[in-house]
């Protein structure tokens, strides 16, 4: 059965995923001999929430162990990169880990999906965490089937992950261009500084330009979505300078308010709505669907 609209979509469990059985039993790990995940995509930061898992670690310790796989001499983290982090803060030198073999491909897609089930996640973390899984889910998707398409077992990998994670293919897709961001721009977009859409807009650019606006961001305004793609099908990124770009976004911010109003005749709103329905009516399902175009393009 589909989801209604506005339902929330439970997440499978990274448990349920990989079949990790909730009785496994747990190994004490000296902390010192357990690596990062490597290209791990999750920030790790010292802010108040570690302070309190730090506190909570110091009164109860270690309550869900992390999952780590063997890696040469030592293990490598698979789920628990902020429980390590915390335990060293608070002094541990062992920390409770299941101990777990697993090809690459299953490892990442175990780390990305722990890590997804979090409550706040950065739109730099979705960005390479969604490309990391992709990736692998393609990968796995071309081994189980030779005769298939790149493409097809890339919108199908797209697909299966929009189910899991609840945002659409074409949300997906626009995270993972973040992902050709200069980190600069990114650390905007993680602000809420950059809008979504005028990020991935930017992403389109060579990197040199994309110092460019990053310039222009810092010294004078953040670009609308609309100032950004005119520039990029507008000019031939090649040949575009950058006194050309300061330039073209420097006259739209003078450029004086467009005084039009946007309006709709009622034989127009007739094709869509019936004839018994108050102009009131009308207007709150306009703006209805506006909101919800609204929040699917903020996804």
């Amino acid at each position: 059965m589909p989801a209604r609209v506005g339902q929330k979509i439970k997440m499978t469990s990274v448990d349920e995923l990989l079949g990790v059985p909730s009785t496994e039993g747990t190994s004490d790990i000296d902390v010192m001999m357990i690596f990062p995940f490597k290209n791990h995509p999750f920030k790790v930061l010292d802010d108040e929430k570690m302070d309190e898992l730090v506190d909570s670690i110091k009164m109860n310790g270690v309550l869900t162990p992390v999952i780590v796989r063997p890696d040469g001499d030592g293990y490598e983290m698979i789920s628990g990169h902020r429980r390590l982090h915390a335990a060293k803060r608070a002094g541990l030198r062992k920390i409770p880990a299941i101990v777990k073999e697993m090809q690459d491909d299953d490892a990442i897609i175990f780390m990305v999906d722990s890590n997804l089930q979090r409550e706040e996640i950065l739109p730099s973390e979705k960005a390479f965490s969604y490309k990391m899984k992709l990736d692998a889910m393609k990968r796995q998707g071309e081994r189980k089937d030779l005769t298939s398409s790149q493409n097809g077992t890339k919108l199908r990998a797209a697909e299966e992950l929009g189910k899991i994670t609840g945002d659409s293919r074409n949300s997906i897709h626009r995270y993972i261009r973040l992902t050709e961001l200069i980190p600069d721009l990114l650390e905007l977009v993680d602000d809420k500084t950059l809008p979504l859409n005028t990020a991935v807009e930017m992403s389109y650019f060579a990197r040199e330009i994309q110092k460019w606006f990053y310039e222009y961001c810092n010294e004078n305004r953040i670009p609308r979505w609309n100032e950004v793609s005119a520039i990029r099908n507008g000019f031939n990124q090649g040949e575009l300078t950058q006194q050309q770009l300061i330039d073209v976004l420097n006259k739209n911010m003078e450029a004086p308010a467009d005084p039009k109003k946007l309006t709709f005749t009622e034989r127009k709103l007739n094709n869509y709505f019936p004839a018994y329905m108050s102009l009131k009516e009308r207007e709150e399902v306009i703006l209805s669907l506006l909101e919800k175009w609204k929040l699917e393009q903020d996804q």
